[in-house]
């Protein structure tokens, strides 16, 4: 043991390792999941400090030569470059960066990875610059409710902007209107705190302990929410073969249209009531079965189906909803969202 590190350390250590082997198992027994479950155990890599390890999950995952290209190759270079850059190779991860950066990837978690890594090796301008880059792609000033995904976008280009001393633009003030936690985000990312933290007035104190508990708050939020919350979707040769094997379900599904009228409007009414990271997960028939023999339950059984849909989103297989007006339909209908279910 290190003299320098704390008992209950090496076990937190040991549980991260313990837990990346467990899900590397995983990965093996569900290819088609390998992806989400790999990069969740590069994760846990990293936490125990074992960054070559994770940077060997990353490589494996990229690949030429692996089993699946990866669904989101960007994600996992920026991944790549801000482990690399932890443990001092600094030149590749700068390079990977900017390749990110060049690619201008849709999704913004790329995005928020590679700039929050700029950030947090003091590269504040290129921080900026890099958040302002995705904000300019992918929230046009026009937009009044920016998606679940892109608030960390918000939050962060919100940070960066007060540490450089920078007054507030259209997207700050987006940022601070999606923004739940009860301190403002001014305050949250007021560069003086650092400074009350040295502080001997026990009233600065007690401030910049429920500023800290706000921004747990915050985080523990969105860690509750690691997938979205996701509606099954059945493309109709799926859905026509699940009702010929089993009828009974006929009752949930009376149609294909009413099944992906319905998606919309449930969609819609979570939306509504303040539900936010929505998503939709498509369904296979063999895939299902195999979920249902995993239960011990029978595929005829309604109550199976949310259960689910729940356990594909755990794999990350939900795509985001909504899509954007111009982006394709997400009943796969080949129309855009805009004029086709987008128009309900």
């Amino acid at each position: 043991m290190r003299p320098d590190k704390p008992a209950d350390a090496d076990h937190a250590d040991a549980d991260h390792i313990a837990e990346a082997a467990r899900l590397e198992r995983t990965a093996g027994l569900y290819p088609e999941d390998a992806e989400p479950l790999l990069l969740q155990a590069a994760a846990h890599l990293e936490l125990a400090g074992a960054r070559e390890r994770a940077t060997a999950l990353y490589d494996r995952l990229l690949s030429a030569d692996a089993e699946r290209p990866p669904a989101s190759p960007l994600l996992i270079r920026a991944l790549k470059a801000s482990n690399l850059w932890e443990y001092g190779h600094e030149a590749e991860a700068r390079a990977i960066i900017e390749g990110v950066r060049a690619a201008a990837p849709r999704d913004p978690a790329p995005w928020v990875i590679v700039a929050e890594s700029l950030e947090s090796h003091d590269e504040l301008e290129q921080a900026h610059a890099t958040f302002t880059e995705a904000a300019t792609l992918l929230l046009p000033p026009e937009t009044a409710d920016p998606a679940y995904a892109t608030h960390p976008l918000l939050f962060g280009r919100h940070r960066v902007r007060r540490l450089l001393g920078a007054d507030h633009d259209a997207w700050d003030t987006l940022a601070d209107r999606v923004s739940t936690s009860p301190v403002p985000l001014d305050e949250l990312h007021d560069p003086k705190r650092t400074w009350s933290l040295g502080s001997e007035n026990p009233a600065e104190l007690r401030a910049e302990i429920a500023r800290i508990q706000a921004e747990l708050g915050s985080y523990r939020e969105a860690l509750s929410r690691p997938f979205p919350v996701a509606i099954l979707h059945w493309p109709e040769p799926e859905l026509s073969e699940l009702l010929t094997a089993y009828p009974s379900l006929t009752a949930e599904y009376p149609s294909h249209e009413e099944h992906l009228a319905t998606i919309e409007s449930s969609l819609r009414e979570l939306s509504a009531s303040g539900t936010p990271n929505l998503g939709i997960v498509t369904g296979t028939v063999p895939s299902y079965e195999a979920f249902a023999a995993s239960e011990g339950s029978s595929p005829a059984e309604p109550e199976l189906l949310p259960q689910y849909a729940t356990t594909l989103a755990a794999r990350g297989r939900a795509t985001a909803w909504p899509p954007e007006p111009s982006e394709p339909c997400w009943c796969g209908s080949g129309v855009t969202y805009g004029g086709c279910h987008g128009q309900q």
